[in-house]
Order: C-alpha cells, then structure tokens, then sequence
C-alpha cells in the first residue's frame, strides 16, 4: 500500500511545476524562514527532482547567519555535516547531493526534512529507506517536514518505527500536530 502512495505523490509531484511551482516553493521558504527566525541551527535535506525546492532555502540561512548541516548516508544511517555556501557536495548512491565533512554530533535546533505526503498525525510519507525515522529517533531536534498543500492526506496509517513531526509547513501556512513541544 504504501509503495503505491510512493508512486501516486511522486506524480503528482512532477505535474505540480513552472509557476505554481515556483511561487509554492517561495511561499514555503518565506513560512518556514518566517517561523523559525529566532533559530541558530538547521539540518536541511538538499533537494532534488519534484522535492519542494531547499536551495533558496539554505542560501537564504546561510545569508541570515545560521547554521546549516545537509544530511549524508552512512551505511544504514544518516549524520549531519556542517555545510558552508561553496562547499563541495558529491552525489550518492541514490543520486542525492550531499556534504563531503566531518559528521557532526552537536545539537540541532530544527530538522527540515522531505516527504511524499504527511498525515494528519504528523507522520510522513517518505522514500522506504528509513533513515530520516532513525535520524529523528535520537534527535530533540523540532521536525519540520516541508512540501505542498496537496501532500496532506489521511490515506495511510503510521508503522511502528515511524517518527512523527511536529508540524509540516507547505505553501498555504503550518500545519501543527500534537506531540509538538515547540512553542511559537
């Protein structure tokens, strides 16, 4: 059921483009920026193919000062890695971007992660791998999930292992799910 929710938002993703997709990707980065504005620290996805837009993004934390760490598998893991405008990404495996540094350890203030949909519970919808739920999983982090309005939906149900969000932020405003400790 899922892989078949997979390839249903993945195309509906890729027939969501040129204005409307690009005015909803601004509005994304503008709510998001917006809410967050007091934040030090971001782990972002660096996106790629139909995924809402992260560059501007990430250029635009970067612009503010912030700190900005991009994700990297490692085996069956995810790490974050302090990323610096310029610095050199490599593509993965799976075809990804991602940061060539050191792993870092610290603390994060918020996890920007990607989805195929969300459900009203706030858990995702994502690729199958499972190394955003391992990641979360032993994070304090708040987790934001970002994408389009059309990726809200009820037409699954979390697995055992699932890690919820705490809000996802898609181009009409925020949407805020109940285990959320993050006040704003």
């Amino acid at each position: 059921m899922k892989d078949d929710l997979r390839y249903k938002y993945k195309i509906k993703r890729k027939y969501f483009q040129h204005s409307r997709r690009t005015v909803a990707d601004g509005a994304v980065a503008d709510n998001l920026l917006r809410y967050f504005d007091k934040e030090r620290s971001f782990f972002i996805y660096y996106s790629f193919g139909s995924e809402t837009d992260t560059r501007a993004i990430i250029y635009r934390l970067l612009e503010a000062g912030k700190e900005v760490y991009l994700p990297r598998v490692e085996g069956r893991d995810m790490v974050a890695v302090r990323y610096v405008d310029g610095d050199e990404l490599k593509k993965s495996a799976l075809g990804v971007s991602e940061p060539t540094g050191e792993a870092y350890l610290g603390q994060i203030d918020v996890a920007v992660v990607p989805l195929l949909a969300v459900n009203a519970l706030g858990f995702r919808l994502g690729y199958g791998g499972g190394f955003y739920d391992r990641y979360l999983k032993n994070s304090t982090c708040v987790r934001a999930g970002i994408g389009y309005d059309f990726q809200l939906t009820d037409e699954f149900v979390a697995d055992e292992w699932d890690e919820p969000l705490d809000l996802f932020i898609s181009e009409r405003g925020i949407y805020r799910f109940g285990k959320s400790t993050f006040t704003r």
